[in-house]
This record gives C-alpha cells, structure tokens and sequence, in this order.
C-alpha cells in the first residue's frame, strides 16, 4: 500500500519506518529540509533503540523514500498520516497550526480519494478542522468528485475523502517495540471504507489477537490525552507520597509493592523520583486542562498533578541545599543523566534542566554526563562555562563536591561505590530516581540521599 507520512519527528519517523517495514511503499515528507538530507544520508535527527538500522535497511530495500516536496507527497499515499509537531502554545493550549497547514497542503495537491489520519497528538474537534481545511482546498480547485481506489464501496464522508484519528501511544527508548507489537490500535472514525483501508493497513501488526479498537472521531483523539494523563497522575501522586514517607519515616519503596501487589493497581509508573518530563506528559496534561476549559470544565486533578510535577523537579536541588547550605558558591556538583528518561536523548521539560539552572543560581557548577544526550544538551546550554560535560560518568567525578542522578541509565545501576567515595571531596549522593538500596550504600561509608526512602 502506498503511504504518506508528513513529518519527520519522533512519530512520523517511527511510523513510516515500521509501516515500511512490513512491506509498504512509504514516502515521509518534511519542510525541514536539513533534517531530510540528513536522512537521505543515513543518519536519523533522533535518538532511539533499533530505529537507524531500520531506517538503513527500508531505504536500501526502496519501500521508505524522504522528500521535502508537499505536492508528490499529497499525490502518493492513498493513506496520508499527519505526523506534525503540536507543540504548547503560550496559554497551554496545542498548537494546530502545523496540522491544519499540512491539511491544506494535502487539499491543494490531492488527485483521488484519501484516507487522511490525524497521528499527532491533538485535542478533541481536529479532525473537523482537518476536514474543513481539505475541504476549503477542494471546493478553491472545484472539485466535486475525485478517483476512489478499487477495493470496495464505502460511505461516510462522500467520494472525495475521509478523516480518522489513529492516536499513537509510543513510548520513547521503546517506540520501535511498541508500533511492532502494539497492545493497541485506536481508530477513530464513522466510514466504513476508511476503517476496512486502516484495517487492512494494520493486519501484519495484529495477527494474534484483534488489537484494533474502533470508536468515534472525538472520542480517540480523547482517548490519548486521557491515557497520558492518566500516567501522569500515577507518577505525581507516588511523588507525592514519597514526600510524605520521608516526613513519616516510612519508605516509599515498601509502599510501592505494597499496593502494586494489587490488581486493580499494578506497579506500572509507580516509581517516586524527580518529575517527569519529555514531549508527552507535560504538554499534553496542559492541553487537556485547556480544552477543558474550553467546554466550562476546570480538570482539577490534572492542575494538582502538574503543580505536584514542578515542585518534584526542585527536589533533588533541595536536598543538595540542605545538605551543603543555600549558598553554593565554589561547588562542583557531578550530574548523571541528563535525558528525562533512558534510551532518549530528549531533554524537553527534563528535570535535570531545572536542577543545573537552580545550581547556577546559587553559585555552582555542573560536571555532567549522559550516554546520549550530550549533544542535545550542548544545544540547549551552549558553551556555558559553568557546565562541563564528560565523556564517562566516572570522569564527572573528578573534583566534584557531590553526586546527583537524574536519569536512571542501566550503566548507572551496579557503580563501585568505594571509587566514587574516593573521588567525592564530600561522600555524598542524592539519587533522584531511587536507583540503590540505602542501606547498601551507606555500608561503603557514603551518606545516601534518595526520594522517600529510609
């Protein structure tokens, strides 16, 4: 089948490589034209486990192609994947113009029937304004009636095309795993054809159990807001609790299996530690309380998640204070990690962002390490000479007053702790992601800071 993917991020990339990989003929287009070279060269823009060999391995088979031209896209794929970028706008609310710009786009150029799906994370109404931005396109073109492919008869949405809502639930340092064998498939549309195409389309990924789950429009590109906020939810009330066990003496640990153990719970992002972050959870809990408002409603949970996020973030700062004294002056604090989370190199919203600038501001300096995100964070940074940046996690070490950790690496989880005292001028770590028994630690003679344990 012939598919379009517009964009080239984190979900388009990921989505067209997969959907080539099973066979597909899959053009991916993006107005970034440096981004595109870079893949027609063989590199990806992104960091993620297993993707560059896919992409490698589609493009010399000739099932996955990259251009920057809008209208051979529009032309190609009878299926048209939206795969833009939605970032927050300056009131929390999802940015849609780069949607509704590759509606149009697909309106001025199209020449049959298209499935046209919305793959970006967006708010509840979308696809009516998709449709309107198609349709406008059309009825500038005069066109009434357009060619339908051959296989069956279909309804809905009339001859010219159809608009559905396929959410993507990818996780980052997973996404490859998670689109091969997805636990679902959410489709959201009211045409007959435009599902059996979908269908049809998601078969290699589906042959065990039927994984696809078909609902209304509105009510999938519900569905994703609400699964994200629901995560989050999850991880800001373990952070919450977390804080309580220390006030407590309880260990948050012990609370985690606690009620984990129980079905109706599950252990599944219970884990205290410094706040998430990256592309997803923050900007999506901030669209939903907008669109919310939007229909008179205050989400008055998800303000108290977010809120409980950001006081989260200052954490690990808090605990490198009351250890050393509010002002920092001539400290050298050793992070590892700087991605928000593993086998990612993305740092948007990271919580070590927050704890570099709150060390800065009170007079410290940062020697750094994360296997691979030092580039982003050269990006973001700069040359700041208050930040060094390492190529091991030991070498951060080197003359540094403390350890912090912020991203739970495997590569950090088995250190040798008796090294690490010795090269500390103060034996001392603050693990914001609980990655060490206590005890164990403090044997080796280091003072030992983690969230909400014992």
């Amino acid at each position: 089948m012939k598919i379009t993917v517009i964009g080239t991020g984190y979900v388009g990339l990921v989505t067209g490589t997969c959907l080539a990989e099973v066979g597909n003929d899959v053009l991916c287009m993006d107005v970034d034209a440096n981004k595109i070279n870079t893949l027609k060269q063989g590199g990806i823009p992104i960091y993620e486990p297993g993707l560059e060999d896919m992409v490698k391995r589609n493009v010399a088979a000739g099932r996955l192609r990259f251009t920057t031209d809008v209208a051979e896209s529009a032309k190609h794929g009878v299926i048209q994947f939206i795969a833009v970028g939605t970032p927050p706008d300056e009131d929390g609310s999802a940015d849609l113009q780069y949607v509704v710009a590759a509606a149009h786009a697909i309106g001025q150029h199209m020449q049959e029937y298209k499935v046209i799906v919305d793959k970006s994370t967006v708010p509840v109404g979308t696809a009516d304004k998709v449709r309107a931005a198609v349709q406008e396109e059309l009825d500038k073109r005069g066109i009434q009636s357009l060619p339908r492919p051959q296989a069956g008869e279909g309804g809905g949405e009339g001859t010219l095309f159809s608009v559905t809502s396929n959410p993507e639930f990818l996780k980052e340092g997973a996404a490859v795993e998670d689109f091969m064998r997805p636990d679902r498939i959410v489709l959201g549309s009211d045409d007959t054809r435009a599902i059996e195409m979908m269908r049809s389309l998601y078969a290699p990924f589906n042959r065990n159990h039927d994984r696809l789950i078909v609902m209304d429009i509105k009510s999938a590109e519900l569905t994703k807001y609400a699964a994200n906020a629901m995560l989050a939810t999850r991880i800001s009330f373990m952070n919450e609790l977390a804080l309580l066990a220390e006030k407590m003496g309880a260990d948050i640990e012990h609370v985690r299996h606690g009620i984990g153990s129980d079905p109706r719970i599950g252990y599944h992002f219970l884990y205290a530690g410094c706040g998430y972050g990256g592309s997803c959870f923050p900007k999506d809990v901030q669209a939903m309380q907008r669109s919310a408002k939007e229909y008179g409603c205050e989400l008055g949970i998800l303000n108290a998640v977010e809120v409980a996020n950001e006081c989260q973030k200052e954490v690990l700062l808090d605990k490198i204070t009351a250890r050393f004294g509010d002002d920092l002056t001539g400290k050298n604090i050793a992070l590892w990690g700087l991605a928000f989370k593993p086998n990612t190199d993305d740092m948007r919203d990271a919580p070590s962002r927050v704890l570099i600038k709150g060390l800065w501001a009170r007079g410290a300096t940062v020697t750094a390490y994360d296997p691979v995100a030092m580039h982003e964070t050269q990006r973001i940074f700069g040359d700041d000479p208050r930040l060094k940046l390492t190529d091991t996690p030991m070498a951060a070490l080197q003359g540094a007053d403390a350890l912090a950790i912020v991203t739970e690496w495997k590569m950090f989880r088995a250190p040798d702790f008796a090294v690490i005292k010795a090269m500390l001028k103060t034996p001392v770590i603050f693990d914001g992601r609980n990655m060490y028994e206590p005890k164990d630690v403090r044997a080796t003679g280091l003072e030992y800071f983690a969230i909400g344990r014992l």
